[in-house]
């Protein structure tokens, strides 16, 4: 691709980049790039609020049961996929984990 303008295309499968190095980068690195740069602009609490919002929005929209139902596909798709013993596993280390920080916790305070 030569002598291309040096600007993005969304809808591009590739992006020149803007600080005319003039190589290329995928939509993914793209779409990082655009991400880390509102993070930065915004703050990570902006993914937050705006997911927030949109879920809000889509509760007013499709009802509770939605989430119900879309809960229980993703649970029947993960058990398929890694078996009924993957929720003990998962349930043991995130036990393990509340355990360690609750620990840790207390460390603090016996310490401050």
């Amino acid at each position: 691709m030569a002598n291309l303008p040096q600007t993005t295309n969304r809808t591009a499968k590739t992006v020149v980049q803007e600080d005319g190095a003039g190589g290329e980068m995928s939509v993914r690195e793209a779409g990082k790039k655009g991400g880390d740069a509102v993070r930065d602009r915004y703050g990570s609490g902006f993914y937050e609020r705006i997911g927030r919002k949109g879920g809000q929005v889509t509760r007013e929209r499709h009802g509770q049961g939605f989430y119900e139902a879309i809960g229980q596909k993703g649970g029947r798709v993960v058990k398929e996929k890694y078996g009924a013993d993957f929720y003990e596993e998962i349930g043991h280390k995130g036990g393990q984990k509340v355990k360690q920080l609750i620990e840790q916790a207390k460390k603090a305070l016996e310490n401050s």
